[in-house]
């Protein structure tokens, strides 16, 4: 079987475009515009705030690990374990697979609500069965679609980014902007003193939250950066351009929605389309086959969103496996370097918890819930030990080399890391405030009880595993991570670097393993 370092690396096929699409379509979302548009003109400050205060810090700190020499496999599993020890670095890559089992399954979601609206088939979204066996057929199809590789997951996602997030992003402008200059009155207020939430209200803390986990998912993509044809100087552009087009196109949809579409009548899940029929049915009647349109095209958007998670996370998890910390069936790949068995597993999970959020997802019911809340928290633990993790090599480690760095001053360095890890703090902390679709005590209580049981318990599930792979496949003495893998080396010694990795990591495999040589790359603790 190939591993995934050696499928990735020796053939770099990803063009600038092709990974910004791929992150793209994890990072800009259209459907998350009704979000945005409940706190009306105020989501201009937050969507500022956020991409300032968070998203920058992670997407930079996220390009200069990911650019450090040997560093480019893996992602957070690779980052955190070279800086914290290897346990933090699983449980880091654990954390970030394991909430978008769930984040599918919404995602899904939307996707069933545009294709309800465009069939008239109510059953669709609102049907439990109907809506089941409809994520179901959407998220397997994805995933069996992911079996040949990166490339095709790349071309999904490059006509997902344009046709799903760029065109509908457009059009949604050129409609506001003409239903203002056509005489249009905005149903919010869009002036300054609109624009400052009121924050003495612990509901706009709450929003804010949402917002900063808006921006999540940018550090996913970081683990394809060792497909790209010029990662050096093509990933830390594409990020950049990427945190300020996702900032100015999430003002425009959010504010075109907030301003035709009434709060109390404003749907999270088809809000988008909802905005887009107000706009629509400004200039006639008639017309609502372009509302059509664009809910195919949203739709199209959000599959290859869902198609660049299904194989994200999956290639850090495979980096842990390859080095002993999941079991050797599950750290096989095809021919594709895709781990199919790993994806298998992946999609029970899925399956599983779509059955728990459909059949059990009522408007006030507890479980539904505490499910959302508990991917968030669980999440949001995964960017605390990044940040942690980034803050040690600003410190500690200037001696590594990398294509990209913040800025040559460690003082800078560190505040940006800084700022972006009391973010994350702040948002775990209100994470726990119960949502206010809960009423009662009753139900609160009961909420912030399975929460927190919930909580402890799978925050020891990736220490648990490690433990017990680890006391299976012992690293050798002193060694708290396997040797780095060297991108450049491993290209010209593929043998001789399996052999490295086998022999630190204690398993086997008939193919080419690679792995560098552990000294320079990897720093001691």
């Amino acid at each position: 079987m190939k591993t995934v370092a050696n499928a990735g690396s020796s053939k770099k096929h990803l063009t600038l475009f092709g990974f910004f699409a791929i992150t793209a379509s994890m990072v800009m979302t259209v459907y998350e515009y009704p979000t945005f548009a409940s706190s009306g003109f105020s989501l201009v400050f937050f969507l500022i705030l956020a991409g300032v205060l968070w998203f920058l810090p992670v997407a930079m700190s996220s390009a200069e690990m990911a650019t450090v020499k040997g560093w480019d496999t893996g992602g957070v599993y690779t980052w955190s374990g070279n800086m914290l020890g290897e346990k933090w670095g699983f449980a880091n890559i654990f954390f970030q697979w394991f909430q978008i089992t769930v984040g599918f399954v919404t995602m899904i979601y939307f996707i069933l609500g545009a294709l309800s609206y465009v069939l008239h088939w109510d059953a669709l979204n609102s049907n439990p069965a109907i809506k089941f066996i409809g994520v179901l057929v959407i998220f397997w199809a994805l995933t069996f679609s992911q079996f040949k590789g990166t490339k095709l997951t790349a071309k999904i996602s490059k006509i997902g980014f344009v046709f799903g997030i760029m065109i509908p992003a457009i059009v949604l402008f050129a409609l506001a902007i003409g239903f203002f200059t056509t005489g249009g009155k905005s149903l919010v207020p869009l002036d300054a003193k609109a624009l400052i939430p009121d924050f003495s209200k612990l509901n706009t803390l709450v929003v804010f939250v949402s917002f900063i986990l808006a921006y999540a998912g940018i550090e996913a993509s970081a683990t394809h950066a060792n497909e790209m044809k010029n990662v050096k100087k093509d990933y830390p552009l594409a990020i950049i351009i990427l945190v300020i087009l996702a900032i100015v196109l999430n003002t425009i949809g959010g504010t075109s929605i907030a301003a035709v579409v009434p709060e109390s009548q404003l749907g999270l899940s088809t809000g988008v389309i909802q905005g887009f029929e107000g706009l629509v049915h400004h200039f006639g009647t008639g017309m609502d086959w372009i509302v059509s349109v664009i809910a195919i095209l949203i739709a199209v958007g959000v599959i290859a969103e869902v198609s660049a998670w299904v194989v994200g996370p999956s290639w850090g998890m495979l980096e842990a496996g390859k080095n002993g910390l999941l079991p050797k069936k599950l750290s096989e790949t095809n021919k594709h370097g895709v781990p199919t068995k790993f994806l298998l597993l992946q999609g029970v999970i899925v399956t599983i918890w779509a059955a728990v959020l459909t059949f059990g997802g009522g408007g006030s019911n507890v479980s539904f819930f505490t499910a959302i809340s508990l991917t968030v928290i669980i999440y949001i633990v995964g960017y605390i030990i990044f940040f942690l993790a980034y803050i040690k090599l600003a410190r500690k480690h200037s001696d590594l080399p990398r294509a990209f760095e913040i800025s040559k001053k460690k003082p800078v360095k560190l505040l940006m890391a800084i700022v972006g890890l009391i973010m994350s703090v702040f948002a775990l902390v209100i994470s726990f405030v119960p949502p206010s679709q809960l009423t009662g005590a009753d139900a609160s209580t009961q909420y912030l009880t399975i929460l927190i049981i919930s909580f402890i318990v799978v925050i020891f599930i990736p220490f648990i595993i490690y433990h017990f792979m680890r006391k299976k496949n012992p690293l050798p003495p002193g060694m708290k991570m396997p040797p780095v893998v060297d991108t450049d080396a491993q290209q010209a010694a593929p043998n001789q670097a399996a052999t490295t990795a086998a022999q630190a990591t204690g398993t086997t495999s008939n193919a080419s393993a690679p792995a560098g040589d552990a000294k320079g790359t990897t720093p001691k603790k």
